[in-house]
Order: structure tokens, then sequence, then C-alpha cells
């Protein structure tokens, strides 16, 4: 019976499932010994460290801090498993259309690439390979920054694998309670190349491989994602610094601008800016990062397709063409899709959260784009939420992170063309 549904299973089925089992294994591994936590862990709690960890968000509802040393390596192994697990399932999904090969219902795509056929064991091994040596050059880098801070070796070694990891899986999950706040500029540095790189996506990383090597032209995808990626980070570096004039710092407006749309690290008190810059990291965290990668959002690509449309209609123009290319109307629909599906359940998880005495309208809002986005930053309300409140965030944090490829595969799989054309309406 199990192999009857099984086969009926299609690649979002899956996809969905699997993050499902995943969250729930992870909730028992935290509830049982050897794990412990020093205010001890409810159900809901749990739960909702479980679904941050596997959905690579950094909202915790408990202190990091609290649990013991099996339980941060508890962490750490359902942060990996949830960031490879994404990455290798978008990825091959992304290179079976690419090959214009027929995606059979079953989560093993395959796709032939420059004569060479990828299937989803090949996307796996050279996503472990990209991932362990980022990791482990992260690691080393680290480690030293901390032992600058004056930790034993033991203690650097450690904070620096737990952050080389959960920066590169744009988690944001930090064994300080202050996240990064005060420390040097070597692990902020660090800590941002890792998150841009595991924000860009295997795709686009794989394509910079053969570029060095002379085989390949960068594809129109990776160049948009490159593109977008250089001036969201260096856009909303310079808006940070001058909305808190100055008082951020360059390193700090860098590093903010470039974990508010991945991670959730943070290197200053979120509660001490300003408005324009909570509603500038709210942007950022809704866009989030690129296809095929550890980030969440609505996605680099689509907010380029949005920006480049709008600008397009304004122009008058009748098509949207960009590098002698004509983005196609089906991109464009699912774009705006996206990105339309995205404020509804934000607005829908707002009015949720809502509902807890003592929560602003802007500290619910912000809590529920960055759950939805995947991205980990709070103002420091999660942990007093009650627990209809924490249950809210945990629905966000699920559909931020299987959503957007589960949509993607459910619009692009089911290409249904219509067999009678309809006379074009009027609307003004």
């Amino acid at each position: 019976m199990w192999h009857k549904i099984r086969d009926r299973l299609n690649p979002w089925h899956s996809l969905i499932l699997s993050f499902g089992w995943l969250i729930l294994l992870g909730s028992i591994l935290l509830l049982i010994p050897p794990v412990e936590h020093q205010n001890g862990l409810p159900f809901t709690d749990a739960v909702f460290e479980s679904t941050s960890a596997v959905c690579v968000t950094g909202l915790t509802s408990v202190s990091t801090t609290g649990f013991n040393l099996w339980g941060q390596i508890a962490l750490l192994l359902l942060m990996q498993l949830g960031a490879i697990g994404i990455m290798t399932f978008t990825s091959s999904f992304m290179l079976a259309l690419r090959g214009q090969l027929r995606l059979r219902d079953r989560v093993k795509f395959t796709a032939l690439q420059e004569g060479t056929f990828y299937d989803g064991s090949h996307v796996l091994q050279n996503i472990l390979k990209i991932t362990f040596v980022t990791e482990f050059i992260g690691f080393i880098l680290l480690t030293i920054g901390f032992l600058y801070e004056g930790f034993s070796p033991g203690q650097a070694a450690w904070h620096g694998l737990f952050h080389a990891v959960s920066a590169f899986c744009n988690a944001g999950f930090s064994t300080f309670d202050t996240s990064l706040i005060g420390l040097n500029p070597l692990i902020k540095y660090t800590v941002a190349a890792l998150i841009i790189i595991g924000g860009l996506g295997y795709y686009v990383i794989f394509e910079l491989m053969l570029l060095r090597q002379g085989k390949r032209r960068l594809s129109l995808h990776s160049r948009v994602v490159l593109i977008t990626t250089v001036l969201l980070i260096v856009a909303g570096a310079v808006m940070l610094y001058w909305f808190e004039g100055g008082r951020m710092g360059i390193t700090d407006s860098i590093f903010q601008s470039v974990t508010a749309r991945t991670a959730g690290f943070n290197s200053v008190d979120m509660n001490i800016l300003h408005y324009p810059s909570i509603f500038l990291l709210m942007l950022l965290m809704f866009i989030g990062a690129s296809p095929g990668s550890t980030g969440g959002g609505i996605k680099t690509t689509s907010f380029f397709v949005i920006v480049y449309s709008i600008l397009s209609v304004l122009k008058g123009k009748t098509e949207v063409i960009y590098a002698r290319r004509r983005i196609g109307y089906r991109l464009i629909m699912k774009a705006f899709a996206t990105a339309v599906i995205y404020f509804a359940v934000i607005f829908i998880g707002t009015l949720l959260l809502l509902q807890d005495n003592g929560i602003t309208l802007k500290e619910a809002l912000f809590e529920a784009v960055s759950a939805m986005g995947t991205v980990g930053l709070s103002l420091g309300i999660t942990p007093h939420l009650t627990v209809a409140g924490k249950w809210v965030l945990i629905a966000l944090m699920f559909i931020g992170r299987v959503g957007p490829a589960s949509f993607a595969m459910a619009t692009l799989i089911r290409r249904k063309e219509p067999i009678i054309k309809y006379p074009e309406g009027t609307l003004f």
C-alpha cells in the first residue's frame, strides 16, 4: 500500500513530506536525552526550534546557549540536513527543466547539460563538495577570529564550526545570545561571505566554476542573480548607513544588508534602529536569496522580473527584453503571483500574531516577514509569544521554506495550454 501511495506522490508532495518528517524527527531528537536545555524544553518550543533549524530560519523561542553541547550539535545537524535537502531538490529541478526532460513523480531528476548527464546523485555530490569545502574555509577563518576574541582553542573551534555551518546554510543560529554584536570584523566579514555564497544557489556557483575553467559563459539566470545580489547588498548598506546617521558603521551596515536578505545574524541591536531601517530590513527579508540556494524570500530573480517588467510597462514596451533575451509571460506571471502570495500569507500571519497581547504592529509584521522569508532577524518578541503565536511562526517558517519551491514546481510542471482562444477584453 505504501508503494502505491509513494508512486502517486509528485515532486512537490515529496518535498513537503520530507521536510515535515525531518522537522518531526528533529523535534523528537531535541526532547530526548542526552539533549538538555537549562530551562526545560516544552513540546511547542521543541517543534519551533526544529522547524527553525530545518527551514534554516534562525528564529528561536528559547536561548540557543541554554542547550547543552548535544543540543547544539543536534541543531547543527538539522541545519545542515535542511540546507542540503533544499539545495539538492531545487537544483536538480532547475537542471531538469533546463535539460527539457520529462519530470517523473519521484524526488530524482535528470538533465542533459553541456553533453553531460547530471542526475540527483551527481547534484548531491557536487553540492556536498561545495558545502563542506566552503564551510571548512569559513571554519578556519572564524576560529582565528574567535581566538582573537580571547577564547580558548577548543571554544574558538566550536564557535567557528557552528557559525560556519549556520552562515553557509543561511540559518542565523548563534552560540551567543547577542549574536555577533561586538565581535571583530574578521568574524563579521567571514560570516557575510559565507551567507552570500550560500545564498547564490548551487546552479550559479556551478556555472562560476565552469566559467573559471573556461568551459562556458554565464547564463541569463546567473547574470541576473549576481547583478541583483550585488545591487541589493550595496544599496542596502548605503541606505542603512544613511538612515542611521553613520552610527551603525560601514562594517555593520554591510553586514546587516547581507544578513537581512537570507540569514538573520545581527551585529547591532534591532530594537535601537530607526523606522526607515526597520522597513528596509523587512523589504530585504521579503526579497530573500536566489533560487536553488539555502535562503528564502520571493527570490532575487522574481524581484528582478517584477521591477524590470514594471519599468518596461512604464516605457510603453509590449515585451520585457533584457540582455537581448525576452522574458516569457509565464515567468512574469509567476514572479508577480509569488509576491502576491507572500504578501497574503504575511498579512494573515501578522493578523494572527496581533492576537497576542502587548505586541505592536511593527513587532508582529517584522516577525512575520522574518519567519516567512526564513531569515531569523527578530525584535525580541518570539520567546514571549503565546503557544498560539509560536505555532503561527512555525507555520510561516514551513510555508516560507517549502512554499516557493513547491509553487515553482506546480506552476512549471503542470503546464496546460488553452485549447480555446478567447477574445481579448479591455479594462480601464
